[in-house]
């Protein structure tokens, strides 16, 4: 107390008192979750627009797939990262023509065949996405999206949003319930109209039909015939790119 005015210290130190910016403790809370949610989409959007990215073609698949793994896993992973360079050098993402580049490979970021992906691009040097997401065992991005490009997601539905809203394309390798759930998380968008017409191609028939009845859902009027011709399916890197194309893929031609 100076000349018997209270001091301000407890002012000073009040979490009350910093600046909301700076309140880590406030944007955390419950009420700023609106916030957090915008945050997530604007700080994507920004570096993909400094970086031209008009359009995508976002590449699915297990992280449990690996380069040396069993049975059919190392096919499909090579095939991968063939379809990456393929389409990385093919689509429009080589280079940002008028500062636009279409058709870069996006991923969710992770091991596996999403690693496969984004190093095909890579390899070609090419830019590609990586739209993480954190989860309780904790996922590092791969090494081969580029810097610029890889994301960090809490919410899985902002992430899904950033992986559907530039969408030209999605092909789908082999995977499990993260994989089904974000193919079917397209499938639907498309089935309702909530995204524009855009092929799709899953990679490995065998596999597919093994796991998803998708004649016995037309059997069963589950879906309509127009319904069932959303998926296409294809078995090597150069088969996926021809359905892709054939199927309505816009690349640019110049």
């Amino acid at each position: 107390m100076d000349n018997g005015k209270p001091s301000n210290t407890a002012h000073l130190s009040s979490p009350s008192y910093r600046l909301a910016a700076m309140d880590q403790d406030f944007l955390l809370g419950d009420s700023m979750r609106g916030v957090r949610f915008q945050l997530e989409y604007a700080k994507a959007e920004e570096n993909l627009r400094i970086w031209g990215v008009r359009s995508t073609i976002v590449v699915f698949g297990s992280a449990r797939v690996h380069e040396n793994g069993p049975g059919r896993h190392s096919f499909w992973h090579g095939e991968a990262r063939a379809f990456g360079s393929i389409a990385s050098q093919r689509g429009g993402a080589m280079t940002a023509t008028g500062g636009i580049r279409d058709n870069v490979i996006a991923t969710g970021g992770g091991p596996g065949i999403m690693e496969a992906a984004n190093r095909g691009a890579f390899d070609v040097g090419a830019p590609s996405i990586g739209f993480n997401i954190t989860l309780p065992h904790e996922q590092e991005p791969n090494s081969y999206s580029t810097p610029d490009l890889t994301f960090r997601f809490h919410y899985f539905a902002m992430r899904k949003m950033h992986l559907a809203m530039r969408a030209n394309a999605l092909v789908v390798f082999p995977g499990g319930f993260g994989t089904l759930d974000e193919l079917f998380e397209i499938l639907t968008l498309r089935q309702t109209g909530k995204a524009p017409p855009l092929p799709i191609v899953l990679f490995d028939k065998a596999y597919w039909q093994s796991v998803i009845k998708f004649d016995a859902l037309l059997e069963h009027g589950m879906v309509s015939p127009d319904d069932r011709k959303l998926v296409h399916f294809a078995e090597t890197a150069e088969e996926t790119w021809a359905k892709l194309v054939e199927n309505g893929l816009l690349v640019p031609t110049s």
